[in-house]
């Protein structure tokens, strides 16, 4: 008798217990479900976004470029256009020239800047003002440099008043392709500053001091251990210059206003109509650019997943 009511007793726990379960699952799936459908709601506006104004125009570049622009028919002529004629090569290695020396100069001198800067108050100044200076670019960033580079700018007038040196008799000039660098490295380095920043506060302190514990100078530990590991960050980080600097366009126009043969500047103008107006050789030359960045993109996410696999995520 005592045998079957503790079979009884069992048989009823165990019943409870897998009512326990089901519903226990049945809660942390609603809660699964419901977490999932939130997630999704809020990307919705962004995945908007990038549908209207990403996709949806990129696909109608990529469409446009093979389209002739007086019967709408399939063609290779608009691509044909683009390599036979030498300006438009031109246009795409100097684009290129100025993006990869922008992107080398931001990427050394920003990483050298947050290294020396990583504590104090100077390390907030310069968060602070690489914050605003990231954001400050196109006609204004154009006029500032004129006014204080250019012919009549205020550091060429003072350097010629105190030291009799005309800076533009010695060659230099604000309007070709190393003034332009110039102007483009100001906008490049404060962002370096603020992607470079997260990787280097990724370096943790007991890895110097094992390295120091082992007898290894701080050359042999940024040799072996600190730059092996930044690298990746640093590679990204200036591929994500270049393809800033490749896009870049209303600087460069302001700036330069045709002087300087840059892609996008060539492309407003073949559709604006500076010369003639032919849309499909600018849908072309935008396909070429967005070949590009694609290009850049894909090191910066290699590089990207590096980093994660350094830091264990």
């Amino acid at each position: 008798m005592q045998s079957k009511v503790a079979r009884g007793s069992a048989d009823a726990s165990k019943a409870n217990n897998a009512a326990g379960s089901a519903t226990r699952l049945r809660r942390s799936s609603r809660l699964s479900w419901s977490y999932t459908l939130t997630n999704w709601l809020g990307l919705v506006p962004f995945l908007l976004f990038c549908l209207l104004f990403e996709i949806l125009p990129g696909l109608t570049i990529i469409q446009g470029s093979f389209a002739d622009d007086n019967t709408g028919a399939f063609t290779l002529a608009n691509y044909q256009h683009m390599l036979s004629q030498a300006s438009n090569l031109r246009a795409f290695q100097t684009s290129i020239s100025i993006s990869l020396v922008t992107a080398l100069l931001g990427g050394v001198i920003g990483g050298l800047a947050v290294y020396n800067l990583r504590t104090g108050w100077l390390r907030n100044f310069l968060i602070g003002f690489s914050s605003i200076a990231a954001n400050f670019a196109g006609v204004p960033l154009a006029f500032a440099f004129v006014a204080t580079l250019g012919v009549t700018g205020f550091i060429t007038v003072a350097i010629h008043n105190w030291f009799h040196v005309n800076l533009y008799d010695l060659g230099f000039s604000l309007y070709q392709f190393w003034g332009l660098v110039l102007v483009y490295t100001y906008f490049q380095l404060p962002l370096m500053i603020l992607v470079t920043l997260p990787a280097l506060s990724a370096l943790r302190p007991e890895w110097r001091e094992a390295a120091t514990n082992l007898g290894a100078s701080n050359f042999t530990y940024w040799r072996r251990v600190a730059l092996p590991i930044l690298l990746p960050s640093l590679i990204a980080a200036m591929m994500l210059l270049f393809a800033n600097s490749f896009g870049a366009f209303a600087t460069a126009f302001a700036l330069a206003q045709g002087s300087i043969n840059l892609v996008p500047i060539l492309i407003s103008f073949v559709v604006n109509g500076n010369v003639v107006v032919d849309f499909g050789l600018g849908n072309a030359l935008a396909v070429g650019m967005i070949i590009v960045l694609l290009l850049a993109v894909s090191l910066y996410t290699f590089m990207v997943r590096r980093v994660n696999v350094w830091q264990g995520r």
